[in-house]
């Protein structure tokens, strides 16, 4: 691997996780208000929307894929789990519904 390819795989480091560190760094001695905090525990969910919305509609073999896929997300997501049990819940009903159909 040359040398510039390492610079900048060093550089894309520094830069992702300068972002990460800063509001953890400036916000670890703040009391967030309840209401603040209550939106940011519901980020890491309108991040995974994001990502599942625009694949439900431009699906290119099976639009079921696409509907199935988002509604067991929402539907575990609904219910509180974890972000990674929601995306391993819906690649589980997506390998069902592959297997049987």
């Amino acid at each position: 691997m040359s040398s510039n390819i390492m610079w900048m795989i060093i550089g894309m480091g520094i830069v992702t996780y300068i972002p990460r560190m800063l509001p953890f760094v400036a916000l670890s001695g703040m009391k967030l208000p309840a209401f603040l905090q209550g939106v940011l525990k519901n980020v890491p969910y309108a991040t995974l929307g994001a990502l599942i919305i625009p694949g439900i509609f431009t699906i290119n073999e099976d639009i079921w894929f696409g509907i199935i896929g988002a509604a067991v997300a929402f539907a575990v997501a609904y219910m509180g789990v974890n972000v990674i049990l929601v995306v391993l819940s819906a690649i589980l009903g997506l390998s069902v519904y592959s297997y049987f159909f």
